[in-house]
């Protein structure tokens, strides 16, 4: 599975360093940017890139996007067809599990600024290794969605 990774500034150092975590996991992984730090860049223009990878094949490619809370970069990626996106600030991690295994959810948003480089890897490795489990009621109400 390919896992691409955008964000803008609020979540650069942490995409970095998840980068690195998710290849050691064994995955491939392909960066969307940003490619550097600056304060003025806007998240859509990296977000839509990887929500739009996503959506060439939303069941066997993944995402992680991140931002200052995540909210903005989940919004941009579910208006893309095919794009089921989560987002997580911190809390309790079972919810990115019921997030794959109920919602099929393909993109995974975290708002960086809530949450520490362990939390995140925590919920990353959850939502990359979590199947959806294919129950009728989920596969009826994700069609009702789409």
């Amino acid at each position: 599975m390919k896992v691409y990774l955008a964000t803008d500034h609020a979540g650069f150092k942490l995409k970095e360093s998840l980068s690195v975590f998710i290849r050691g996991l064994g995955y491939t992984v392909e960066d969307c940017g940003a490619f550097s730090y600056n304060e003025a860049d806007d998240y859509p223009d990296f977000i839509s890139e990887a929500a739009h990878e996503v959506s060439r094949s939303p069941e066997h490619k993944r995402a992680i996007i991140l931002g200052g809370s995540g909210q903005g970069e989940a919004i941009v990626a579910n208006r893309v067809s095919g794009v089921r996106a989560i987002v997580y600030y911190g809390g309790n991690s079972e919810i990115i599990k019921l997030g794959r295994e109920h919602n099929n959810a393909n993109i995974l948003s975290l708002g960086a600024r809530f949450i520490s480089d362990e939390k995140a890897q925590e919920v990353v490795k959850i939502f990359l290794e979590t199947p959806f489990v294919e129950d009728e009621r989920h596969v009826r109400r994700l069609s009702k969605i789409s």
